[in-house]
């Protein structure tokens, strides 16, 4: 088969998906790139390869072995062998926030559900290989939630200002698009109200366009061509810049192995994480119009270089390195919303790995997102005969 018979046939199975089917490969496919991305996070490329032999192909161990406890005390957590990270638990959490208010969400939902979850519900957390407070797991910029909402009693809206600016906010903002399968604008906006709680300048503006990406995802003949040309409309400042100058170079490989140096590259003046992802720079992670974070732009690119792939495109964002289980999660939800399988050995390596039913949470937001759906047809047909009938009393004169 030629590669335009194969992107025809892949394009025709998209368009035969259905929600179902787009919800789960979204977040099943975003589960399994974040475990896989997990253990070679924050080394590049280079290290990523002499530390395994060669690239990454599958579910790897921890970078450090048998010490993952304490080669890195700061960090004890069990990356590897199919355990998912923050990533996948703060996704997971959404999905619980929409399944108790069964309707779009906003800041204030954040702070009213998803931060007691956090501090009040113990989980299984596969990096901790124990059962505790998702609180106790989360990076710092999540527990900002916390700080924040809990304790200082900020306004949901605005809690998220003065936070690290980073992709904490994008990495779980995939349920969003999904609720808003196939409105990439009507998910922009939900996610920019959700994450104003989280996260600020481009950091907000990351989770608003992932989120946007996945409901594009879920348009039916939806390729990843028609992803970034949905999300370059609706981005802003140096995120919608860094997302057009990556995805240009993306547009060139069909590899990832020839797309790794030139990706990082293309989105270098847009980071402020700097060449060394364990030293950020001193202006990393500070507000700005000029900047973007790293995770989108890549994970967009690499589901550029895959012709949509869920296998190439995951693999690809697993071996940039630097923050590659969030660009791996982001990869892996928008190939997996456009259709394309994750595989089976996988996803049940993870789902046992972790101790986590990964297909529960799509089957519970596949419900929500109906009933949404159907909510909002009845408000549009509310507002429709009001609107009307607005118009026939200004025609009276």
């Amino acid at each position: 088969m030629t590669p335009k018979e194969q992107e025809t046939t892949n394009v025709t199975e998209r368009a035969t998906n259905s929600l179902e089917d787009r919800v789960t490969g979204a977040l099943v496919g975003a589960a399994v790139g974040d475990a896989l991305g997990g253990p070679v996070e924050g080394y590049s490329p280079t290290q990523i390869l002499e530390r395994h032999g060669g690239r990454v192909h599958g579910i790897v161990g921890p970078w450090n072995g048998d010490a993952w406890r304490t080669a890195r005390p700061h960090a004890p957590y069990h990356k590897g062998d199919g355990h998912v990270t923050d990533d996948t638990l703060m996704t997971h959490a959404l999905v619980r926030v929409y399944a108790t208010v069964r309707d779009h969400l906003d800041a204030y939902a954040i702070a009213d559900h998803l931060v007691p979850d956090l501090m009040t519900n113990p989980r299984w957390i596969p990096e901790l290989e124990a059962e505790a407070l998702p609180l106790h797991r989360v990076f710092l910029a999540e527990k900002w939630l916390v700080t924040r909402l809990h304790y200082a009693h900020a306004d949901p809206r605005e809690a998220g200002v003065g936070n690290i600016v980073n992709c904490g906010a994008a990495m779980y903002m995939a349920p969003v698009g999904l609720v808003n399968a196939a409105d990439p604008a009507a998910a922009y906006a939900e996610a920019l109200d959700v994450a104003g709680a989280h996260q600020s300048s481009y950091g907000r503006e990351a989770a608003a366009v992932l989120a946007a990406a996945v409901a594009a995802a879920c348009v039916p003949g939806a390729t990843p061509d028609t992803v970034v040309s949905t999300v370059l409309s609706l981005a802003k400042d140096g995120t919608r810049e860094a997302i057009e100058r990556v995805c240009e170079v993306a547009s060139r490989h069909t590899d990832f192995e020839s797309a790794l140096v030139p990706l990082r590259e293309a989105v270098t003046p847009y980071d402020t994480v700097g060449p060394d992802y364990r030293a950020p720079s001193l202006g990393a992670r500070r507000p700005s119009r000029l900047h973007s974070i790293e995770e989108l732009p890549i994970a967009l690119g690499m589901v550029l270089v895959s012709g949509g792939d869920y296998r190439h495109a995951v693999l690809g964002s697993v071996n940039y390195g630097r923050d590659c289980d969030s660009i791996a999660t982001m990869a892996g939800a928008l190939t997996g919303a456009l259709g394309s399988p994750v595989p089976d050995d996988w996803s049940k390596t993870v789902s046992e790995a972790s101790r986590l039913d990964l297909w529960e949470p799509a089957r519970v937001l596949t419900e929500v997102a109906y009933e949404i759906f159907e909510r909002d047809v009845r408000r549009r047909r509310a507002h429709e005969a009001a609107f009307t009938r607005l118009g026939s009393l200004g025609c009276s004169d």
